[in-house]
């Protein structure tokens, strides 16, 4: 890079940057994921450093720490966007249970294809099949823009659950590798999660209290900052810390809830709604200038030559097959009548890729080719584009798989009071 001054990469990213705004535009109005347009915009970038003679760039490290930023950023904003109540318990409990199905049957399956491929273990495969298994939040999030609002509750939880079912189940076959027994697994699992959560809510409690009571305007960064740094220190010791993020982001959104009764008199309720609605400003841009260059670096260190290969393509539209295949099973055994647009709304990106570096070097495998990721990427992403696309109009206006679903329980229980 020292070809260019600090002037033009100045400029370059500014760009960059007005770029995605206009594809989120874009997308807004035509469907297209503008994930698309970004790594087609890296593509690109990719030739005009060709053409001025920069071969190669190693940005493996840059995209591990902004997915790594984009990750947290992508998490607190959903939380901010997720209301609780008891009118929402079926609706987490069956976005949770289609989260964790998704990604244990279609990462098992998977597995199995990589075995044959690869020649190796059912947990190194495993490694290589979970970040396939794992819907893109920062795919699904900002494309859900147009649905209705309850379709688009559903994607948002679906999409978290995902995300955060998948890392963990990914780290813990790391850790699996390591353990001499299912039991001993099962216990290290089970003790992770619960004091995971049990340190979220404490840190969370602690940090809206503090929080509440620095008078200086200068703060919010700084409370990004805190939550990044106890995400590292959490990640560094091995805890799902992903789950600090996810407690935080609910607990001061639903504060009237984890602050009941005599507790709400802690809480200095100005102070906080001012909190939480310029936090919601700061972590939307945030999530999206990280996202941006994320993808378009993703778009700069790939090779398009990989989507030629025979084995690559055959691999991929078989997992591709797997990837619906298992998701239109679950759809029915959910008694989601109606499948338009919601069974294509699965794409992968930027977990996929992120996982997929932090696989460790001792577990890399010379055989498997970065080009799966990539034509699963873009394939996926075409899928749900060509879906949105077409039940626009629909969705604008009628909005009727989630309040199907809701009918139809409606009625088994109105049957059931009449019996």
């Amino acid at each position: 890079m020292e070809n260019f001054s600090s002037y033009t990469l100045i400029i370059a990213g500014a760009i960059i940057i007005i770029l995605s705004y206009a594809y989120n535009l874009i997308s807004t109005r035509t469907s297209i994921p503008s994930v698309l347009l970004l790594i087609t915009t890296g593509l690109l970038l990719k030739l005009l450093l060709k053409l001025a003679g920069i071969e190669s760039i190693d940005f493996s490290q840059m995209l591990e720490i902004l997915g790594v930023i984009g990750l947290i950023m992508i998490v607190l904003e959903a939380s901010l966007d997720l209301k609780l109540g008891r009118d929402k318990t079926k609706l987490i409990a069956r976005t949770f249970l289609l989260a964790f199905l998704s990604v244990v049957l279609t990462g098992g399956i998977i597995s199995l294809i990589f075995i044959l491929y690869l020649d190796t273990s059912f947990t190194t495969a495993l490694l290589y099949a979970i970040p396939l298994s794992i819907i893109s939040s920062a795919i699904v999030i900002p494309s859900t823009a147009n649905l209705p609002e309850k379709n688009k509750e559903f994607m948002i939880y679906e999409s978290t659950f995902s995300d955060i079912l998948g890392i963990m189940i990914f780290y813990f076959s790391i850790e699996s590798i390591h353990s001499e027994s299912a039991s001993e697994l099962g216990w290290h699992i089970f003790s992770n999660i619960l004091i995971t959560v049990v340190i979220s809510f404490i840190i969370s409690y602690l940090l809206i209290f503090i929080f509440q009571k620095i008078k200086t305007e200068v703060k919010l960064f700084l409370l990004i900052a805190v939550l990044i740094l106890l995400y590292s220190i959490a990640k560094m010791m091995h805890f799902s810390s992903l789950l600090i993020i996810l407690v935080f982001g609910l607990v001061l959104q639903n504060r009237h809830i984890f602050f009941p009764g005599k507790m709400k008199k802690i809480l200095d309720e100005s102070v906080l709604k001012e909190i939480s609605l310029n936090f919601k400003i700061i972590t939307l841009e945030s999530s999206f200038v990280v996202r941006t260059f994320f993808f378009v670096i993703f778009g700069i260190s790939i090779s398009l030559a990989t989507l030629f290969n025979f084995k690559v393509v055959l691999i991929s539209i078989i997992i591709i097959g797997i990837i619906y295949g298992i998701r239109f099973a679950l759809f029915k055994l959910m008694r989601i009548k109606t499948l338009l647009p919601e069974l294509f709304l699965a794409p992968r990106g930027l977990i996929t890729i992120l996982l997929f570096y932090a696989i460790p070097e001792e577990l890399r495998l010379e055989g498997f080719n970065p080009g799966i990721l990539l034509f699963i990427i873009i394939a996926s992403s075409v899928a749900m584009a060509v879906a949105l696309i077409k039940n626009k109009k629909t969705m604008l206006t009628d909005g009727p798989e989630l309040e199907i679903i809701e009918m139809a329980e409606e009625e088994e229980s109105d049957n059931l009071d009449e019996h």
